[in-house]
This record gives structure tokens, sequence and C-alpha cells, in this order.
């Protein structure tokens, strides 16, 4: 049938069988819409909360890969700088002792934790390390840094991942497609950054000593530098996660006066943790005082939540707790190990600013 305009009124509605394909795509009808997973399925009333649900799992996903990618890469320096001092061959073989099978265990809880947690919640975790880590940067003698940060902003870090993403993918037309192949990148890496730790406390003694692994050769004269390259990667994931986490909790607000009743205690409170932990190390050293700090600054988000929050977050907060012990707890080893060379990096410092003030006087 051919329909010709202004011939008998209106005239019948065109049919997609009545115009070639590129007509129809035209007539209003879009290729990406065609093609789009959510187009062939019924808008069933629950579907919508199905996908809301992958969207999370995705999300944690790759924000538990980032932590695992943390940790395996950190690893290969420790075992390496163990492996160079034979004082601290106890701490070597206490890292290669490690369990390598609980490492998919891990991925898989700590995805599970971070798709619990709300963006709401998941963006204090995130401004509040950032508070933290700028602190203890800014109090730290020049040309050291803390090795135990790498280790205490794994959850921090897949809560801003998580943020992040949830920000950046907002209302996207392809979110899930997105965060899909986010994650299958996220896990790739994950992948072989764990086979790279495991091929390194497994054969790096025996390669680095022959040098005929392209790899072991390749950390031997570079190997120093992973502190310096996972540095720069957390502040680039820092800094986006923190202007997501600001704009994230601002779309909550209808008004200026809201933002201020809930940013003024937010502020405060933040202040007063970082105040705590400047002052905590210095009293005390082991694993204790990481997990009091770790009570204290859960304790003092629920506190605040429970005034300026809703109950959702509270539920959140006692989630993060789990997830920011599950963490530690998993890093036990490599916190030890970080402890120690953070004390001897310092001590050594001391000895060094001593010598030069004697020098002068």
């Amino acid at each position: 049938m051919i329909y010709q305009p202004g011939v008998g009124g209106a005239g019948p509605s065109l049919r997609p069988t009545d115009l070639g394909a590129g007509a129809w795509l035209r007539r209003g009808s879009s290729l990406p819409k065609m093609f789009s997973l959510g187009s062939w399925l019924p808008a069933w009333p629950g579907l919508a909360w199905g996908w809301a649900l992958l969207d999370a799992l995705l999300q944690g996903l790759v924000g538990a890969c980032a932590v695992s990618v943390l940790c395996s890469l950190l690893k290969v320096y420790l075992y390496i700088q163990c492996l160079n001092n034979p004082e601290r061959r106890a701490e070597k073989e206490a890292i290669q002792a490690q369990w390598w099978v609980l490492e998919p265990l891990h991925v898989v809880v700590l995805t599970g934790v971070l798709a619990m947690v709300g963006s709401r919640v998941a963006a204090l975790v995130a401004l509040e390390f950032s508070l933290r880590a700028v602190s203890t940067i800014l109090s730290l003698g020049k040309g050291t840094h803390s090795s135990q940060l790498y280790l205490l902003c794994q959850y921090s870090l897949g809560c801003g991942v998580s943020c992040g993403l949830s920000f950046l993918l907002e209302g996207a037309p392809h979110g899930t497609c997105n965060l899909g192949l986010a994650a299958g990148l996220a896990g790739l890496l994950a992948t072989y950054a764990r086979r790279l730790a495991r091929h390194v406390c497994t054969l790096y003694e025996l390669h680095s000593r022959e040098r005929y692994c392209g790899v072991c050769i390749l950390l031997l004269a570079a190997g120093h530098g992973i502190p310096q390259l996972l540095r720069r990667a957390l502040a680039v994931t820092f800094a986006v996660a923190d202007l997501a986490a600001v704009a994230l909790i601002n779309r909550d607000f209808l008004s200026t006066a809201e933002a201020v009743r809930f940013w003024t205690p937010l502020t405060i409170c933040y202040t007063l943790l970082v105040i705590y932990m400047q002052d905590e190390p210095r009293q005390s050293s082991g694993q204790q005082p990481v997990y009091q700090t770790m009570l204290v600054r859960m304790g003092g988000l629920f506190i605040l939540l429970l005034t300026v929050g809703r109950w959702t977050d509270i539920l959140h907060i006692l989630i993060s707790l789990l997830g920011e012990l599950w963490c530690l707890l998993r890093a036990g080893v490599m916190l030890e190990v970080c402890q120690r060379q953070d004390f001897t990096q310092q001590s050594r410092l001391d000895r060094r600013l001593g010598s030069r003030s004697e020098e002068t006087s």
C-alpha cells in the first residue's frame, strides 16, 4: 500500500513493512533502541528492581576487584622488600604462607558487602578516608610514606569506586552494559595481578638469581616503584570518588538550609575523627589500635547518621563495619609487615634528623 499525503485526509497509519529499513529509522526508531536489551523485555513492575540489583552487584564487583589488585601489587612489593633483607626472612615466609584459595572468596564477600551498601554511606566512607589520608600524609616527614595506608584504604577504595561509578553512569542509556564491561576488565586485571603475586611468591627468588624470567627481571629493576604507582592510582581514584560523593550527597537536599544542617555536624565529626586518629598511633603499636580506630570511625558515623540520616543509612553503616573488619582480617599478615617497615623507616628518619641537629649545634 502506498500512502500519498494530501489525498483523503490524514490517511491510514504506516506500518514498518510499508517502509524500508532506512525510512523506518528516520521515522523515529533508533538503532541503539532496537538492539537495547531492555526494549525486548516486558515492562514488569519487578524488572526495574532487578536491573537496580544487577547494577549494584556489578558496581560492587568492580570495587572488590580494585581492592584485589591493590592487595596483590602490595604483596609483590612487600615480598621483594623482605627477600632483599635477610633479617626479614620470617616476614617473607609469613607472606608466602598465605592461603591463595581464599582470594576469590574475599572478592565474592566484598562484592556482596559493597552491593548492599548504599551510595550515600559509600560516599561518606570515601570522604572520611580522603580526609584521614591527607592528614596522615601532611603529618609525615619529608621523604617518608605510610605503607599501612594502602591496607587501611581497602574498604574505602571499594566504596569510592562504587559511588564513583554510580555517579558517572547515573541516567546513562546503557549503564548496565557499561558496568558489565567495567566488571569484565576489572576481573581481568584482578586475575592477572593475583597470578603475578603468586608467581613472585613462588619463583621470584629463583628467577631473580638466574635472570631468565622477563617478569622477575622487570620487578628486579623497577619493583621499588610499585608504591609510587599505587599512590598515583589511589590519588586519582579518590579525587573522582570525592567529587562524586559530594554530588551524590547534595542531590538529596531540596534547599541550602537542609544541606547546612547535614554538612555542619558531618564536618565536626570528621574533624574530631582526624584529630583522634593522629594521636592514637603515637600511644600504642600493633594491630589493636587499627581495630580501635575502625570502631571509633564507624561509631562516629553511626551516631551522626542517627541524628541526620535515614534508617537505611544506619543499616548500611553496620554493613560497612563488617566490610572494614573483613578487609583488615584478611590483610593481617601484610598489615604487620607494613607496621614494622613504617616503624623502621621512621626510626631511620629520626636518627638522621638527630645527627643533623648535632652537627649544626
